[in-house]
């Protein structure tokens, strides 16, 4: 054999959607590398689908949280709106509670193509090597910690008394958690709730996925993910204003 041989570095592993999903949690890296090409349509319908049915299956231990929103959100649009009487909350109550697996499941949606979106225009700013497609497919596999997120909430909800489920942020793992949902600033509980463990956690595979596909340094990689997490911020704060 002559020592002209051509020297070819080999590629991106090749791995199926099962072995991806799993693969995020302890190697994002090489998942961000062998998907680099922008496809994420299988993965993101997968995803949809394990959240929704898991947001079903946990609908009953979960329950408690949600009449605790709904008494509070009633009350509220009644403040508002004088003329709505019990029996037309009573009527938005079982709609919503029928499809509310099916509204998570829209909600994440479109935090994944809003996230790619917003994540694909600030990379720009450093010069990123990144199609939208990439930055929704970053976006779409940093999501996958919701599927651990749904489970854990659940989980603390089975084993928690009624009486400390009277919010959406008692099973979070944030500062939030911890602040009075009928007292304290709905701002400052929005800003709190940004400080979760599971948004952390998502905001780090954004920085890995940016660096690894869109060819940036570390430290731009951490900056653009940081940015994107501020603004992710700016949707609940102007809900809560608006609300005010």
């Amino acid at each position: 054999m002559g020592n002209n041989a051509e020297v070819v570095e080999p590629g991106p592993s090749k791995a199926g959607l099962w072995e991806d999903f799993v693969d995020i949690f302890y190697a994002p890296s090489s998942v961000f590398a062998r998907r680099a090409d922008g496809k994420f349509g299988l993965a993101l319908l997968f995803l949809i689908v394990a959240t929704v049915i898991l947001v079903f299956l946990t609908k009953n231990a979960m329950q408690p949280i949600m009449d605790a929103e709904f008494v509070r959100q009633g009350a509220a649009a009644m403040r508002k709106n004088p003329n709505i009487t019990q029996d037309q909350l009573a009527s938005s109550r079982n709609f919503f509670e029928m499809v509310a697996p099916f509204f998570f499941g829209i909600g994440l949606t479109i935090s994944v193509f809003g996230t790619g979106l917003v994540l694909w225009l600030v990379s720009k700013l450093f010069d990123a090597k990144t199609s939208v497609a990439a930055a929704i497919m970053i976006a779409t596999y940093s999501e996958v910690p919701r599927i651990v997120q749904i489970l854990v909430n659940a989980a603390q909800a089975l084993f928690m008394s009624p009486e400390r489920l009277n919010a959406i942020n008692s099973v979070g793992f944030n500062p939030a958690r911890f602040m009075d949902p009928d007292h304290a600033s709905a701002v400052a509980i929005a800003l709190a709730s940004r400080f979760d463990l599971f948004v952390i956690w998502i905001t780090v595979l954004l920085a890995i996925g940016i660096y690894v596909v869109g060819k940036v340094t570390k430290q731009q990689a951490a900056i653009i993910a940081v940015i994107v997490w501020v603004l992710g911020a700016l949707p609940g704060v102007l809900s809560a204003l608006r609300n005010a």
